[in-house]
């Protein structure tokens, strides 16, 4: 008989949504990632963009900084990053570099994601998209959406 694990890809991507609601409530673009190890969150951030005034501060970009801190050291092997939105070309870059070994993200970003603007990840690195999609863009939208009528 075996038991179902309630560590899947829906529960921490659940984690990384929160992190997204987080973002919402202070203004931020709607975007949240955890880093897990051995089922274990080693890392929650969410955009920061504006709070920092810092365009380098991605929900991923945090997330990276995170781990490395709780892992002591800058290489994420064995590490699965969630991610409510597909990474930049700049987090897919910082990513190849921490050599992180699985990427699971919500939705797509047709325009800036790393997938069209072909950036590289690290040839181990394993990358999945679509858990919990419609959530993930329904928040964006929502976001873009309300910014757009206060304009």
């Amino acid at each position: 008989m075996s038991v179902l694990n309630p560590f899947d890809e829906n529960y921490f991507m659940k984690r990384a949504l929160q992190e997204a609601e987080v973002a919402y409530q202070k203004g931020e673009v709607p975007i949240g990632a955890v880093i897990v190890i051995n089922n274990q969150i080693i890392a929650r951030a969410h955009n920061l963009t504006e709070t920092l005034n810092d365009v380098t501060a991605h929900a991923e970009m945090q997330a990276i900084t995170a781990a490395a801190n709780y892992l002591g050291g800058k290489y994420l092997l064995d590490c699965t990053l969630y991610v409510t939105i597909e990474p930049c070309q700049m987090c897919a870059g910082a990513l190849f570099w921490s050599q992180i070994s699985n990427i699971v993200y919500g939705a797509r970003d047709e325009q800036r994601g790393c997938i069209s603007l072909n950036t590289r990840l690290h040839p181990k690195t394993k990358m999945k998209g679509g858990v919990l999609a419609v959530e993930a863009s329904a928040l964006l939208k929502k976001f873009f959406i309300e910014k757009r009528n206060l304009h």
